[in-house]
């Protein structure tokens, strides 16, 4: 798929790799989360708390797919360092996740303040916009991964904001129904174990294949 077109049985696998990687980085427990958590919760301004975020990933792996495609359309040498970087990435990513997984901080949501939409969105954007980690994660890796897939970069594109929104609005809409399984630290504990393996694996795959 590196180089070559993309023929329709290959469609179902890029959209699942998208999908699957979007989904692998996301879920994993921080202010974002914990304030969509809450917001749920609360049942406050749930709808557009997951606009925001769903509608801000999508613009951010938008710029990535198509700003490290359009630099590997150049450098194709690139790709070979790209693909280790994202690798070792992807490995460091899981080791803390593993770490979480031993050692959980402590998530809050029992805030019962009242806040206006303008503060809610606003917040949420801040939350959002000014994490550096969502322009390494959101930019920078998945768009190294997706430029991998070659003519099927965008397609992986599309699988990675359909995880982002399935996630937002099954964290969103779905915490009053799982108010008693994410609010329990144990619930992130064993959430953080499944990211590490999957990071670690992930990781494995893109260094071989550039080996």
């Amino acid at each position: 798929m590196k180089g070559g077109a993309l023929t329709f049985d290959g469609v179902l696998p890029v959209l699942a790799a998208g999908f699957g990687t979007s989904l692998s980085l996301i879920v994993a427990i921080g202010a974002q989360n914990t304030f969509v958590l809450q917001q749920g919760l609360r049942g406050a301004a749930v709808v557009p708390v997951v606009l925001v975020c769903a509608l801000s990933d999508a613009v951010l792996i938008a710029a990535g797919v198509g700003g490290i495609g359009a630099v590997l359309g150049r450098w194709p040498a690139a790709v070979g360092v790209i693909g280790v970087a994202g690798g070792l990435f992807l490995l460091a990513y899981g080791f803390l996740a593993a770490r979480r997984a031993v050692r959980p901080g402590a998530l809050t949501t029992g805030s019962t303040e009242v806040k206006s939409l303008r503060r809610t969105v606003f917040t949420c954007l801040a939350l959002t916009w000014l994490n550096p980690h969502v322009y390494l994660d959101t930019v920078l890796l998945l768009g190294s991964v997706a430029a991998g897939h070659g003519d099927g970069r965008w397609l992986f594109g599309v699988g990675a904001v359909l995880a982002s929104a399935f996630w937002f609005c099954a964290l969103g809409f779905g915490a009053r129904r799982l108010a008693g399984v994410f609010a329990r630290p144990g619930a992130w504990r064993v959430l953080d174990a499944l990211i590490a393996v999957t990071m670690a694996a992930l990781g494995v795959t893109m260094i071989a294949g550039q080996l």
